[in-house]
């Protein structure tokens, strides 16, 4: 069976990005999206899957998304695959045209939904009414083109009560994969660990604020952002207030961060409701233990007391929780490695297999 994956586009290194990637190869499918950065395909290490454009965006946000959105509706390869998969905010505007298929849902557009008044709040006073206009159109596209998908897939429970909500659509969850055989223990090294794209909803301050009253301690910051995707004035933010004992690296090859995994002291993550998040099983499967919020995806992954700390979105808990861990990371070492394997390669692949295996059947009886 020949399988496409649409994606929205192929940018900065994310969670999103590494899973389409992982399937394409698990698959053997082709990947079909707009932007190709080929250097973080590289650095991700999926050289060998096969990544089609159907041509840039504009970078301009909401231009990017708009015209995302555009290439996706006009595309047609209903020819030449025989099951399509959606993954992304936008690829399913290719839905009308290729089926059977399938939208694997990080997450129900935020600016959207749940996180319409934070984006609304970012606002100058020249993009304040745009950006309102912009929502309730593309908000109606994005709801009419999801008519067109046969199933939803989510990759959490907190993904999952989204899409019920804001949908009105049921799905299953099929949690993100993490290669744990890439994994490897070094030790317990100076630093503590930090991976995420800089984005507002990362809430990377937090952590910089935490570790700048903790001058006994070292941050390492692994990440990038993808070009007009609201993240730039938040990026020159972050560069501009570092203490000494913060350290931004932006976004590395796998092998080098799978190198800062095994030698880190502790993992940290600070999103807002985060939808699943794939770093914190990373940073377990290395047996390293993690600092995350007590909310969203974070509830479905680290497990409070045993591989690693749960805590509120204020820097004094995310202090306190550090200095915990600290003193002996070691002895949540075992917990981690086991809870990591829950989230491996084979076992998404094989429920995602599962899933396709439904569609098919169901597209034969319509």
């Amino acid at each position: 069976m020949r399988i496409a994956i649409f994606h929205d586009y192929i940018g900065a290194i994310g969670g999103g990005e590494k899973l389409v990637l992982t399937l394409a190869r698990g698959l053997g499918a082709d990947v079909i999206t707009t932007d190709v950065d080929a250097d973080s395909v590289s650095k991700m290490g999926f050289d060998d899957v096969n990544i089609i454009s159907i041509g840039g965006t504009v970078k301009m946000p909401p231009l990017k998304q708009i015209s995302a959105s555009f290439k996706f509706s006009m595309c047609d390869f209903s020819k030449e695959y025989d099951f399509f998969i959606f993954s992304g905010n936008w690829a399913h505007f290719a839905a009308r045209r290729h089926r059977p298929n399938l939208y694997y849902c990080h997450t129900p557009v935020r600016a959207f939904y749940d996180l319409y008044d934070v984006f609304l709040g970012r606002q100058s006073f020249l993009t304040y009414v745009p950006f309102k206009v912009w929502v309730i159109l593309h908000r109606k596209m994005y709801e009419h083109q999801m008519k067109y998908v046969h199933r939803i897939v989510a990759n959490s429970i907190n993904t999952q009560k989204r899409i019920t909500r804001y949908l009105k659509r049921t799905s299953v969850v099929v949690y993100p994969p993490v290669d744990t055989f890439k994994s490897g223990f070094e030790g317990y090294g100076d630093f503590w660990l930090s991976v995420n794209r800089l984005y507002p909803e990362k809430r990377v301050e937090l952590q910089i604020e935490a570790f700048g009253q903790m001058p006994g301690e070292k941050l390492v910051i692994v990440g990038g952002y993808a070009e007009a995707d609201h993240a730039l004035p938040y990026a020159k933010h972050i560069r501009m207030n570092l203490p000494d004992n913060v350290e931004l690296l932006g976004a590395l090859a796998e092998d080098e961060l799978i190198n800062l995994y095994a030698r880190c002291k502790g993992f940290i993550t600070t999103s807002l409701d985060e939808d699943f998040g794939m770093t914190p099983i990373e940073a377990m499967a290395s047996g390293k233990a993690v600092v995350a919020m007590n909310e969203g995806g974070c509830l479905e992954t680290v497990i409070n007391g045993s591989t690693g700390l749960l805590v509120g979105a204020n820097v004094d808990e995310i202090v306190n929780a550090v200095q915990c861990i600290s003193q002996n990371p070691s002895k949540f070492k075992e917990k981690c490695i086991e809870q990591a394997r829950k989230f491996d390669v084979d076992r998404f692949l094989n429920e995602m297999m599962k899933e396709i295996g439904c569609d098919v059947k169901l597209d034969m009886l319509d």
